[in-house]
């Protein structure tokens, strides 16, 4: 079976991040969602939340796993039966770092292989730090993110204003 992993924060998931998870299975007959803690980003939400929202997003994917992981991608993608790691290019800008933990995972783990697919026309500029902000000044975020993660975000905004 073609397994990949699809790691991220997800602090919040975005379309763009939906958009690269359903396009994902054109290539794998199983995905595994791996949310990072990440402590060095500041996470808004926790990790338990973040798995929330993304099993929330993507409910009605087969063959989906949603979990977290600890320590280096590569030890979890081999420990789950995977040989991918799928990731999402937006620009230019992120593919310096990419290429870069690319080179790094294959020295690290040679039958490790890591997939990049270009979002969606419509989601190439989605970041979920853009989406915080968009939230944090009031904006809509109905094209943006799923309407449960859209109310989670805007009322955590609003308990850090008070």
């Amino acid at each position: 079976m073609k397994i990949a992993v699809y790691p991220g924060t997800f602090d919040p998931i975005t379309h763009g991040h939906s958009d690269i998870i359903r396009r994902g299975f054109r290539m794998f007959e199983k995905m595994i969602v791996a949310v990072a803690p990440n402590p060095s980003k500041h996470p808004l939400f926790s990790a338990k939340e973040r798995l929330e929202m993304v099993r929330l997003v993507t409910k009605d994917l087969p063959n989906l796993e949603v979990t977290t992981f600890e320590g280096l991608l590569v030890d979890f993608v081999r420990s789950s039966g995977a040989h991918a790691i799928l990731r999402g290019l937006r620009a230019i800008s992120d593919f310096e770092h990419e290429f870069q933990m690319a080179l790094v995972n294959r020295k690290l783990a040679e039958t490790v292989e890591t997939v990049f697919l270009m979002p969606s026309e419509e989601y190439s500029y989605l970041s979920s730090t853009i989406i915080k902000d968009v939230a944090s000044h009031g904006g809509s975020l109905q094209d943006f993110v799923h309407p449960e993660v859209a109310r989670r975000l805007q009322e955590r905004i609003r308990s850090f204003k008070g």
